[in-house]
């Protein structure tokens, strides 16, 4: 029978919460929320299922020492005292990823993964006279070490590549979207595929795949080709299979549109190539459409999503650019929630639209607002209430 044990999700900022209450709906034990990351408790077929599974995580460490070091000299013994056989092979490889956050290390993270990496090949050849090699690129065992003023945590990484890495994503435009970033958005904005959805600036249609899998319940991993706990000693691939099986009996078929528009017609060739691999092309739209020009054409409730060019990518005044997306907001998408996030945080004053949410995210090293417009028929006036999850 399997034992729980502790395991850690990593994530982007402002997107904890998304994730604990993802990980909750999976059966997650002991969910604590930390900075860019969320703790929890849970079996190895629960680890399978968060690998398959989670929208927004980035990947799962399974932690197997937790110890105070002051210095370099510490974080060699401490790892020194592992037993390294349980987890990797002597003639296998391996790869460290490190990440400092202490006044007590005055060396960066890489010096931290090499001297991580001396204390494993030593603990190996002082035992069995031959070492395990290094492979960053295609490791069996990767490993993690997280120092945070004095707690140092080693982790196994189970998942390998980030989990962002769907596996669909063959075309992108410039500066695409990150695929946990966008679920995020989508999760955020609370659509759950019971109403129409449109990206009007779709690019490589990263946004439109992310709520096409949450629409139809599909597993955000489920055509990714390998996870780091496949080449662990205690791999056990039938339950894996059963895991990836009960997932997939969830799925359902979503009968709202999902509809993408961009201006460039490169765009929508590689979003349709990205659709293609994901296998939805049933289920998403894309049309070669200026948003500027477009109507809504659907009836009821619709979701709008978007992530507009912003910073060097925007090649207009952004106050033009940002009144013009109000002004077809409001006059041609009633009945519509609209959400898109930005960097460009002092031109929202000219989208011409009261907010209803400001959601603080972050876009690679670029922090940005997920913001809120609520539209309506008839008078097409934004609700005057106004919450802000953080003020600017």
């Amino acid at each position: 029978m399997n034992t729980d044990f502790k395991m850690v999700a990593t994530t982007l900022f402002g997107l904890e919460n998304v994730l604990a209450n993802e990980l909750r709906a999976l059966g997650a034990k002991d969910i604590k929320e930390n900075i860019r990351s969320v703790s929890f408790r849970g079996d190895k077929g629960f680890m399978y299922k968060a690998n398959i599974a989670l929208r927004t995580a980035i990947r799962i460490l399974k932690p197997i020492k937790t110890v105070k070091v002051f210095n370099e000299e510490d974080l060699y013994a401490a790892i020194q005292k592992i037993k390294w056989e349980k987890y990797l092979e002597v003639d296998g490889t391996f790869a460290i990823g490190a990440v400092v956050n202490s006044k007590n290390f005055t060396t960066n993270s890489h010096y931290i993964s090499l001297k991580s990496k001396d204390a494993i090949a030593d603990y190996f050849r002082h035992k069995y006279s031959k070492r395990p090699d290094v492979d960053i690129k295609y490791p069996d065992v990767k490993i993690h070490v997280h120092i945070q003023k004095e707690w140092c945590t080693i982790s196994l990484d189970s998942s390998g590549a980030s989990l962002h890495k769907r596996g669909y994503r063959s075309s992108t435009n410039m500066a695409p979207i990150n695929e946990v970033l966008a679920a995020g958005m989508v999760l955020l904005s609370g659509y759950t595929g019971d109403e129409n959805f449109i990206d009007p600036m779709c690019g490589s249609g990263t946004i439109l795949i992310e709520a096409a899998m949450i629409a139809n319940r599909i597993p955000a991993n489920i055509n990714r080709k390998h996870f780091a706990f496949e080449n662990w000693k205690d791999y056990d691939e039938d339950l894996y299979f059963t895991i990836q099986d009960a997932l997939l009996e969830k799925t359902r078929n979503s009968h709202f549109k999902i509809m993408g528009f961009d201006k460039a017609p490169s765009a929508i060739y590689k979003a349709k190539q990205n659709i293609a691999n994901a296998n939805l092309k049933e289920f998403i739209g894309v049309h070669h459409i200026n948003f500027f020009n477009s109507t809504k054409e659907v009836f009821g409730n619709t979701t709008i999503i978007f992530n507009p060019p912003y910073g060097e990518r925007l090649a207009i005044d952004p106050a033009v650019f940002y009144k013009k997306i109000g002004d077809t907001l409001k006059h041609n998408y009633p009945n519509t929630t609209a959400w898109f996030i930005t960097s460009d945080i002092q031109v929202l004053k000219h989208v011409g639209l009261r907010t209803s949410r400001r959601i603080p995210l972050k876009n690679a090293d670029l922090e940005c607002r997920f913001v809120k417009y609520e539209l309506y028929e008839g008078s097409r006036k934004i609700k005057k209430k106004v919450s802000k999850d953080k003020k600017d």
